[in-house]
């Protein structure tokens, strides 16, 4: 998540972590490294020369809690003001009223559409199954982009792509949608000083009166991000933002700070491609994963979304005593459709910061599938005894997945060296007890 920002950031935990003592020059070390990593992630400067200034001044001037020593009260330092840059609390959306009505607003190519398909997903594992309404006149694809997006969901959409006034789709919309818990709305995006689009955006939202104005802002524009969320502010109550693409963003810290100075809050962030790749912004926890720390909690949620509790279990106790067999790497690559990508996911456990075999990081959708036709070729016996897959079992599996020799010995490569990397992480535990007691904890 945002790149070099969370390397930089990480790597600076680490480096305080192993220091044996903590004087004012380590202090000064740690709030270079910092601020340097949050200019290259174009967070503006006056923003973090303030933010520096508050965490030297606590590092120098405040006394560690009786049983922290001072270098963890530097680490906690450091996390405290970080989550005060961006808000300390998450905020949630309240659905209280029938219909609830959320009016999407954003300029083109920020993410608003398929972002309106990553808030339907969301909403439909609360529960709930929402209604779009397409007010998009201006970008010809918008209707059927949203059609393909609802379709695959089962979500009802209305518009009418010959209608050419945003104001009369959205009486149509809230007319149809009238008896439904919650009336999603697409409207228009082009500049923001474009006087005709502010001027339509007062309009609709005089007719929908939303219950929640929520503005999406594309995370690779950095510090522009304040003055976009100020133009549609002047038009529109803004109750909510959503910044997208913040995997990899060079400049995702800067929207992100941009915006927290604004006041308006951030409800949810986009983290990747996926439909699933959407979260509620919670400041403690993408502080947590930006510094290294892990985000125990939300892995928890991840898999208690998707992931059967005792095919879990069972998985990583294998993983993680050695015990692996391909039956288990098979239950693996469930939990990875389902959870995301395995890199991420370890990313989100404290203490391992992504320290994962090569082979499982660079795994993709595309080769899970791959490997898991292969293995539906394999016996029973074979899936729980790899070793007695030698090269008569290997041609007959190959011929009966239509692959090539070479690619079933790929998926074995790749199955005894997952084995062993895991079995070495059980083996060595994390800070604080072992990976064994933490995943034990997260199953249940």
């Amino acid at each position: 998540m945002l790149g070099n920002l969370g390397k930089s950031l990480t790597n600076t935990m680490k480096k305080l972590a192993g220091m044996t003592v903590i004087d004012e020059k380590t202090i000064k070390e740690v709030v270079k490294d910092i601020q340097r990593a949050l200019i290259q992630s174009d967070v503006n400067i006056s923003l973090v020369l303030k933010l520096s200034k508050k965490i030297e001044d606590r590092a120098l001037n405040e006394k560690p809690p009786k049983g922290i020593t001072p270098r963890e009260h530097v680490i906690t330092i450091v996390y405290e003001e970080m989550v005060n840059l961006l808000g300390s609390e998450p905020h949630e959306l309240e659905i209280n009223d029938k219909p609830f009505k959320i009016m999407f607003l954003g300029l083109q190519g920020s993410g608003k559409t398929t972002t309106i398909g990553k808030l339907c997903r969301f909403l439909q594992k609360k529960g709930f199954s929402p209604a779009v309404v397409s007010t998009d006149t201006w970008r010809p694809a918008a209707y059927e982009q949203l059609r393909q997006l609802t379709e695959e969901m089962q979500i009802s959409l209305y518009g009418d792509p010959d209608n050419k006034d945003a104001v009369d789709l959205a009486r149509k919309g809230l007319k149809k949608f009238k008896n439904q818990k919650i009336i999603i709305f697409d409207t228009a995006g082009r500049h923001k000083e474009e006087k005709d689009l502010l001027d339509e955006m007062e309009k609709l939202s005089s007719v929908i009166e939303p219950n929640e104005a929520m503005l999406v802002i594309d995370g690779t524009i950095g510090q522009q991000a304040g003055e976009q969320a100020k133009a549609f502010a002047s038009t529109t109550d803004v109750g909510s933002i959503v910044i997208t693409k913040l995997d990899g963003s060079a400049k995702g810290g800067g929207a992100l700070s941009a915006v927290a100075e604004i006041g308006a809050p951030i409800k949810f962030i986009g983290t990747g491609e996926r439909v699933d790749d959407f979260e509620v912004f919670d400041p403690e926890r993408f502080i947590s994963r930006l510094l290294g720390m892990g985000d125990i909690r939300s892995l928890i949620e991840k898999a208690e979304e998707v992931v059967d509790e005792d095919v879990a279990a069972e998985t990583m106790n294998a993983m993680l005593s050695g015990k692996f067999t391909i039956k288990d790497m098979e239950n693996q690559f469930e939990m990875m459709n389902k959870m995301g990508p395995m890199k991420q996911i370890m990313n989100m456990i404290p203490g391992l910061g992504g320290k994962v075999p090569k082979e499982a990081s660079k795994m993709t959708e595309d080769k899970i599938n791959k490997y898991k036709i292969i293995m539906s070729s394999m016996s029973t016996y074979e899936k729980e005894n790899p070793k007695v897959i030698k090269q008569s079992r290997v041609m007959r599996i190959a011929k009966g997945s239509g692959v090539k020799n070479e690619e079933v010995k790929e998926l074995l490569k790749y199955y005894n060296n997952t084995k062993k990397a895991m079995k070495g992480i059980g083996k060595r535990g994390m800070g604080g007890g072992s990976m064994g007691r933490l995943m034990g904890q997260f199953m249940r």
